[in-house]
């Protein structure tokens, strides 16, 4: 079973994914029944958490089964519970590539004008290459691009164009795969195969791995860049229990 999940998990095209992840979060919890592990976004316990990721980066009790949550998701919920975005005035939100976990709760949220977007995802508003975005300048008060910027061809014409849709004094989280143990973000143009391209940057359909140089790329498209870093911001957090990924920190691009 757990060689037939990873099979579908790293096969599947994305949309078909999307889809059936609503059929696997009505079974996959009852399978998880338990206490070990807490999920901050769904506010439910099971034993274990599902694994997920490649080969290369391939990771055990990370998945939340009912609202498939990672790492990185209970990391941005724990900085946006404690940050003033569920409290402030209507903020217009434009959330690329949204993930299932937020999209519901964003989009109840009465205080968010909340836009979606992605290039196949079927629960997006709107359809476009972050390339060059179809929208006016200045419109959004935030902005979620999560897990994106390792895809694109050129991320750097991507993140000018995050900029330039942001208002001026907003902000957004562009959270990316990270290499911590790297001071530049590594890329190489010449390495097309799916194989390759996963044991360079850690999945078959990255073109890059970003290294600690991440937050100067951003300010190079014209962010200011804060760091959040849990360990600090956040006081004693049980990081087994949520299972996150102690090294991760989130970094918040101002405009």
């Amino acid at each position: 079973m757990k060689k037939l999940y990873k099979f579908l998990l790293n096969t599947l095209p994305r949309p078909l994914l999307i889809r059936l992840s609503y059929l696997f979060k009505v079974f996959a919890p009852l399978a998880y029944y338990g206490s070990e592990v807490h999920c901050p976004v769904c506010e439910r316990d099971f034993r274990k958490f599902l694994s997920y990721g490649s080969n290369t980066a391939h990771r055990e009790n990370v998945l939340c089964p009912y609202d498939l949550t990672l790492e990185r998701h209970r990391l941005m919920w724990l900085y946006l519970k404690q940050s003033s975005f569920f409290k402030d005035d209507l903020q217009k939100v434009l959330h690329v590539a949204p993930e299932q976990c937020f999209y519901p709760i964003f989009k109840k949220q009465k205080n968010l004008s909340y836009t979606t977007a992605d290039m196949e995802s079927p629960i997006a508003d709107l359809h476009f290459d972050l390339h060059k975005i179809p929208l006016e300048d200045d419109l959004f008060d935030v902005i979620f691009c999560n897990h994106v910027l390792e895809h694109v061809q050129d991320d750097h014409q991507c993140m000018k164009e995050l900029y330039r849709v942001m208002k001026k004094g907003g902000w957004g989280i562009f959270q990316v795969p990270i290499d911590y143990t790297n001071k530049e973000t590594y890329q190489d143009s010449s390495i097309t195969d799916p194989k390759q391209r996963e044991i360079h940057f850690w999945q078959k359909d990255h073109v890059r791995l970003y290294g600690l140089d991440y937050p100067k790329r951003l300010e190079k498209a014209g962010f200011k860049v804060d760091v959040f870093d849990p360990k600090t911001a956040l006081g004693d957090i049980d990081y087994e229990k949520f299972r996150l990924n102690s090294s991760e920190l989130i970094f918040i691009a101002r405009k």
